[in-house]
Protein backbone atom coordinates (compact mmCIF):
# COMPACT_ATOMS: atom_id res chain seq x y z
CA UNK A 1 0.00 0.00 0.00
CA UNK A 2 1.41 3.40 -0.96
CA UNK A 3 1.58 6.41 1.36
CA UNK A 4 -1.07 8.16 -0.71
CA UNK A 5 -3.44 5.17 -0.39
CA UNK A 6 -2.99 4.99 3.37
CA UNK A 7 -3.53 8.78 3.65
CA UNK A 8 -6.70 8.43 1.59
CA UNK A 9 -7.86 5.62 3.89
CA UNK A 10 -7.21 7.74 6.99
CA UNK A 11 -9.27 10.71 5.76
CA UNK A 12 -12.19 8.51 4.59
CA UNK A 13 -13.40 7.82 8.12
CA UNK A 14 -16.39 9.15 10.03
CA UNK A 15 -14.08 10.63 12.68
CA UNK A 16 -12.71 14.05 11.64
CA UNK A 17 -9.01 14.15 10.77
CA UNK A 18 -6.96 17.30 11.24
CA UNK A 19 -3.92 17.21 8.98
CA UNK A 20 -0.92 19.43 9.73
CA UNK A 21 1.07 19.87 6.51
CA UNK A 22 4.51 20.96 7.67
CA UNK A 23 8.25 20.82 7.01
CA UNK A 24 11.34 20.22 9.16
CA UNK A 25 12.87 23.59 8.21
CA UNK A 26 9.74 25.62 9.01
CA UNK A 27 9.84 27.69 12.22
CA UNK A 28 6.07 28.25 12.53
CA UNK A 29 5.55 24.48 11.95
CA UNK A 30 7.60 23.76 15.08
CA UNK A 31 5.29 26.10 17.01
CA UNK A 32 2.32 23.92 16.01
CA UNK A 33 3.60 20.77 17.80
CA UNK A 34 2.68 21.82 21.38
CA UNK A 35 -0.56 23.40 20.13
CA UNK A 36 -1.62 20.12 18.47
CA UNK A 37 -0.63 18.20 21.60
CA UNK A 38 -2.87 20.50 23.67
CA UNK A 39 -5.69 20.04 21.14
CA UNK A 40 -5.32 16.25 21.30
CA UNK A 41 -5.53 16.47 25.08
CA UNK A 42 -8.73 18.52 25.02
CA UNK A 43 -10.51 16.68 22.19
CA UNK A 44 -9.29 13.12 22.77
CA UNK A 45 -10.94 10.58 20.48
CA UNK A 46 -13.24 13.13 18.82
CA UNK A 47 -10.58 14.00 16.26
CA UNK A 48 -7.53 12.31 14.78
CA UNK A 49 -4.51 14.54 14.29
CA UNK A 50 -1.79 13.63 11.82
CA UNK A 51 1.28 15.43 10.54
CA UNK A 52 2.39 15.25 6.90
CA UNK A 53 5.90 16.38 6.01
CA UNK A 54 5.55 18.05 2.60
CA UNK A 55 9.17 17.30 1.67
CA UNK A 56 8.76 13.58 2.39
CA UNK A 57 5.27 13.36 0.84
CA UNK A 58 5.34 15.59 -2.26
CA UNK A 59 2.53 13.62 -3.98
CA UNK A 60 0.10 14.25 -1.11
CA UNK A 61 1.15 17.91 -0.78
CA UNK A 62 0.71 18.34 -4.53
CA UNK A 63 -2.67 16.63 -4.58
CA UNK A 64 -3.98 19.16 -2.03
CA UNK A 65 -2.13 22.14 -3.57
CA UNK A 66 -0.19 22.93 -0.41
CA UNK A 67 1.66 26.17 -1.20
CA UNK A 68 2.87 27.19 2.26
CA UNK A 69 3.48 25.53 5.59
CA UNK A 70 2.03 25.09 8.06
CA UNK A 71 -1.29 24.43 6.35
CA UNK A 72 -4.00 22.77 8.39
CA UNK A 73 -6.83 20.84 6.76
CA UNK A 74 -9.84 19.15 8.30
CA UNK A 75 -11.26 16.06 6.58
CA UNK A 76 -14.26 13.86 7.26
CA UNK A 77 -15.57 11.06 5.05
CA UNK A 78 -12.88 11.96 2.50
CA UNK A 79 -14.13 15.53 2.11
CA UNK A 80 -12.22 18.72 2.90
CA UNK A 81 -14.27 20.61 5.49
CA UNK A 82 -11.82 23.43 6.20
CA UNK A 83 -8.28 24.61 5.49
CA UNK A 84 -6.09 27.45 6.66
CA UNK A 85 -2.42 28.32 6.53
CA UNK A 86 -0.48 29.64 9.48
CA UNK A 87 -0.31 29.03 13.21
CA UNK A 88 -3.60 28.84 15.14
CA UNK A 89 -4.24 28.42 18.85
CA UNK A 90 -5.58 25.15 20.24
CA UNK A 91 -8.77 26.98 21.28
CA UNK A 92 -9.32 28.33 17.75
CA UNK A 93 -8.71 24.89 16.24
CA UNK A 94 -11.07 23.20 18.69
CA UNK A 95 -13.78 25.77 17.94
CA UNK A 96 -13.35 25.21 14.18
CA UNK A 97 -13.45 21.43 14.52
CA UNK A 98 -16.53 21.52 16.78
CA UNK A 99 -18.34 23.76 14.24
CA UNK A 100 -17.79 21.05 11.62
CA UNK A 101 -18.79 18.19 13.90
CA UNK A 102 -22.38 19.41 14.13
Amino acid sequence: MSKKDSFRNIIQGERPVLVDFSAEWCGPCKMMAPILKELAGSMGEEVRIIKIDVDRNPQIAGAYQIQGVPTLMLFRNGETLWRQSGVLSAAALEQTIRQHLN
